[in-house]
């Protein structure tokens, strides 16, 4: 019997002959949590964009700046959506190094991230944190899903973390209105953090070519431009340096050639 199975939940089907975007991340990353057809599309990618590895490595040290300075402002909360595969620095190890008590839920409707999130709760201890499959374009749903409302105190500052998530979120289904869902729904002092595939540096032909590719994976990739993605960001108090490329964003070392050229735009906002 499969662990899936001994714990209730239904054995996930890993399609491995089919390109998917956390596994596809995973190897940008240098994981081993992805498969040939996983890794070849990745290639594609990088052929297409060089710096793709380079924009995930920084998207993922850009997430650990912000959870440790939200920690640092004193958010102990933290809604984690379309979390990943989970890789070394995750927001619940970085959250708790600042408060012990911090509390993080992580949400994806990914089985392979599910199943890979909840080995890791399993393991070694990890303080207050859960896995939760919830479906970011069901902002209702994630908010009222009783394991996020028994973890956390949505009457209490919230840190909404959506990194390299709303990319995968196409005009249809209305990023900006679920954002402003999420958001209307917490308090004053919250925050929100995120980070979004652009499209700004491209050539017209990168542009077109490098989403062509996620076509054939379980997601499709929409880039947004600057302007777009400020948009996620109306109603809220910019933290500094703004809307800026990830290595840009409160960086701990001297910018370095390209940071500024990054294909990844990022931003942390706070309720008023």
């Amino acid at each position: 019997m499969s662990a899936s199975e001994e714990d209730g939940q239904e054995p996930s089907d890993l399609r491995p002959e089919v390109p998917h975007p956390a596994r596809m991340y995973d190897y940008y990353l240098g994981g081993k949590d992805n498969f040939p057809a996983d890794r070849a599309a990745a290639e594609q990618v990088m052929a297409i964009s060089p710096r793709v590895r380079l924009s995930a490595q920084a998207n993922r040290a850009f997430l650990q700046r912000a959870v440790r300075y939200l920690a640092e402002q004193g958010v102990k909360q933290f809604l984690d959506i379309g979390t990943g595969i989970p890789t070394a620095g995750n927001t619940h190890e970085i959250a708790q190094k600042v408060h012990p008590d911090a509390r993080v839920a992580y949400l994806d409707n990914d089985p392979i991230v599910l199943v890979h999130s909840r080995a890791l709760l399993a393991g070694a201890s990890h303080g207050t944190a859960t896995v939760v499959q919830a479906d970011l374009r069901d902002p209702a749903g994630i908010l009222a899903d009783p394991e996020v409302r028994g973890l956390l105190d949505l009457g209490r500052p919230v840190a909404l973390l959506l990194f390299a998530i709303l990319h995968f979120v196409d005009e249809e289904s209305d990023p900006y209105g679920i954002v402003r869902t999420l958001v209307d729904a917490l308090p004053s002092g919250s925050y929100l953090a995120l980070s979004h595939g652009t499209a700004d540096f491209l050539s017209p032909e990168q542009a077109q070519r490098g989403p062509a590719v996620y076509c054939a994976a379980t997601e499709r990739l929409t880039l947004r431009s600057k302007a777009q993605v400020a948009r996620f960001f109306e109603g809220l108090e910019l933290v500094g340096p703004g809307i800026v490329t990830v290595p840009l964003w409160q960086p701990e070392q001297p910018e370095r050639e390209g940071d500024a050229l990054t294909g990844i735009w990022g931003g942390v906002g706070r309720k008023p």
